[in-house]
């Protein structure tokens, strides 16, 4: 392959050296656009009041790509409305992607996590009924209260926790365990900011 026709990696470039080449980040822009987008999106839906609206904004990720709402919301704060979008959006992705595993680790913690799992009205824990979940938490942010869709999902989150301690030993497991209580913990602040009328 000849010098001129060779392929390169991209490069990561700072700011400051692609202002020149009229391709500057913008942050305050970023995080303007995160906020907004969470608001409309989610102001869009609760307003609806359409099965099929709803049933497309549940599914966007498969119309725009999770990269996308990475792209606008992982980077805002967990205690943020596009910061709290955001997990409900990657625990759905995250449920279907490994749904038999997802529902043997919530079978497992159960028995840890009596009231956590009442709340996350999976029953039974199986495959089906943990991807029904999914897809009923983030419904539920649009059509019912959004504070009690954040809990739900905080609560999966708790029960999965606990049954990936359990079912997963080593050090890895209880790592990702802990990432995902944290997530729970993160939800559960989210749910009463938005009852405080203060996630934004």
């Amino acid at each position: 392959m000849s010098e001129s026709r060779r392929i390169h990696r991209p490069t990561v470039r700072e700011p400051a050296r692609l202002e020149p080449l009229g391709e500057a980040s913008d942050p305050i822009a970023a995080l303007h656009a995160a906020h907004e987008t969470a608001a409309v999106l989610l102001h869009a839906g609760r307003a609806a009041h359409d099965p099929a609206v709803t049933d497309r904004l549940v599914a966007i990720v498969e119309e725009t790509g999770l990269s996308t709402l990475a792209d606008l919301w992982a980077e805002r704060p967990a205690h943020s409305l596009p910061g709290a979008l955001w997990r409900l959006y990657l625990l759905r992705e995250w449920i279907r992607s490994d749904p038999d595993g997802v529902a043997r680790e919530y079978a497992a913690g159960v028995r840890f996590t009596e009231p956590n799992h009442a709340v996350a009205g999976v029953e039974p824990p199986g495959p089906d009924e943990v991807l029904r979940a999914a897809d009923e938490i983030l419904r539920g942010a649009f059509t019912g209260d959004f504070a009690v869709a954040l809990e739900r999902a905080a609560s999966f989150c708790h029960v999965v926790a606990c049954g990936r301690a359990d079912v997963s030993p080593g050090g890895r497991a209880v790592r990702l365990a802990g990432r995902l209580q944290q997530t729970a913990n993160d939800l559960t602040a989210a749910a009463g900011l938005w009852r405080a009328d203060t996630l934004v």
